[in-house]
């Protein structure tokens, strides 16, 4: 099964770390990768772009309808693009890995490793096969 580790930090920090302390971070990093590739878990990785140049897109009015069973559209609404992210909040998605684990408990296994644990939140969450 292949579970998300989405990886959450303050970015306004981020930005404030010297750009050899960053090097050191991210050598950690690449050594949690390779630990991912020698146990066969490694599906993926990536870092996101800054929170500044994110689009959010949001319906705005309108109603909910259901024409035919299954089929769910927005009547009267208006689709809006904002910028940034959808919610304001002190920490932000900075990156995201799609690892292979037999079940959930590996898969927090495998996100207490993660080097990011150690300054931001690490959401895990299953992906659902087939959709």
């Amino acid at each position: 099964m292949q579970y998300l580790l989405m990886l959450y930090a303050d970015q306004s920090a981020g930005l404030k770390i010297p750009a050899d302390a960053m090097a050191k971070v991210m050598d950690l990093m690449g050594a949690y990768q390779s630990s991912l590739e020698k146990a066969g878990a490694f599906v993926m990785t990536s870092p996101l772009d800054l929170v500044g140049n994110a689009r959010t897109l949001r319906m705005q009015g309108g109603t909910i309808a259901e024409p035919s069973p299954g089929v769910f559209v927005n009547q009267g609404g208006e689709l809006a693009v904002h910028d940034g992210p959808y919610a304001d909040t002190r920490e932000q998605l900075g990156g995201f890995y799609i690892i292979e684990a037999p079940d959930m408990q590996t898969a927090l296994d495998w996100a207490r490793q993660c080097p990011a644990a150690q300054w931001g939140p690490i959401e895990v969450r299953a992906m659902k096969p087939g959709f």
